[in-house]
């Protein structure tokens, strides 16, 4: 069997693939720094010929299926394949191996450092010094004074590994945890599990952590966020497509909650319209980048070369494979 690799993917587990694939072609899209979309990855696959694909950002569509029909499985190293059409691998009785939890690590550390940052002003009196403004006379201390996470109620939309690797270094600072998710009815004592309106009503920071279902998208309304307090922080790392943008757009210009920390628009990259909620004095953003780490390509390897491998060897497909219905 011959294997295409398009993700980064770290030598000792390429070293290991080797031993069960006659050719590995490793070609991950790090080298150009671009995905394929649907004519490259079409192109890219009847070049190579591959039986299996290990990939992360290429677009593999219905086309991309129907013009090439060799493949046995597909890698993908994501949480949630959200670069594939499931549905059209599914037709084409086409399994999918994801890696859960490969960057829930990176995403907790930057939310809660964001979260940090947001709260003690770092930013804006970073650039405070820089343009000199920090001269006789001035008082930072007074100026800059921020909050402490001690004491403050976090409340999780949607508890997976994200959400749970988060709150165990906020329930260390010693935050509050409450937290809804329809899958999840205990973690442990200390944590309490709400429903979303109690969640919104009553934490100091808000932090979603859903997947882009057809029953989550816009789920994040106006009337969620008229229960905010005044004094509320509103945390998006997750998807964009779960909240109604044009809604948190309007409680953040009439400043009816703290602010936002965003790490996901409506559109990426942004237009110029997209990119007008992140020019507000009330918005922290950064540009996708929570989970961007070094180690989540050992996390992605480690996870995506073990799934393969037992996918290779027919064990617990049940728990490996993503779309089950092609068992």
């Amino acid at each position: 069997m011959k294997l295409l690799v398009r993700a980064p993917i770290i030598e000792e587990r390429l070293k290991e693939l080797e031993m069960y694939f006659e050719e590995v072609v490793y070609d991950p899209w790090t080298i150009t720094g671009e995905r394929y979309y649907e004519d490259e990855m079409i192109e890219a696959l009847k070049k190579h010929q591959p039986d299996v694909l290990i990939t992360e950002l290429d677009r593999i569509t219905e086309k991309v299926i129907a013009n090439y029909d060799k493949l046995q499985v597909i890698g993908d190293c994501r949480a949630n394949p959200a670069n594939i059409d499931v549905v059209a691998c599914e037709k084409a009785g086409i399994p999918i191996l994801c890696t859960p939890a490969r960057n829930a690590q990176a995403v907790a550390e930057m939310l809660v450092g964001l979260v940090i940052n947001f709260m003690r002003n770092i930013l804006p009196s970073v650039e405070w010094i820089k343009n000199g403004e920090w001269v006789k006379g001035a008082t930072p201390y007074y100026l800059w004074m921020g909050n402490e996470l001690q004491g403050k109620k976090v409340g999780f939309i949607g508890f997976g590994a994200v959400g749970r690797s988060a709150a165990k270094i906020l329930e260390a600072c010693g935050c509050k945890i409450y937290f809804y998710d329809p899958y999840v009815d205990f973690v442990k004592e200390e944590y309490t599990k709400c429903g979303v309106d109690e969640i919104f009503k009553n934490s100091d920071i808000v932090s979603i952590h859903l997947p882009v279902l057809d029953s989550t998208k816009g789920m994040i309304n106006a009337d969620l966020f008229a229960k905010m307090k005044e004094t509320a922080i509103f945390v998006n790392t997750a998807r964009s497509e779960v909240v109604d943008e044009a809604a948190l757009m309007k409680v953040l210009k009439n400043k009816c909650i703290k602010g936002a920390i965003l790490d996901v628009l409506e559109v990426e990259p942004p237009t110029k319209e997209a990119l007008a909620i992140g020019k507000l004095s009330n918005v922290l953003l950064t540009p996708h980048i929570c989970g961007a780490t070094y180690e989540v390509t050992d996390h992605q390897s480690d996870i995506i070369t073990e799934r393969l491998i037992k996918w290779l060897n027919k064990e617990d497909m049940e728990k490996i494979i993503y779309n089950k219905s092609v068992l």
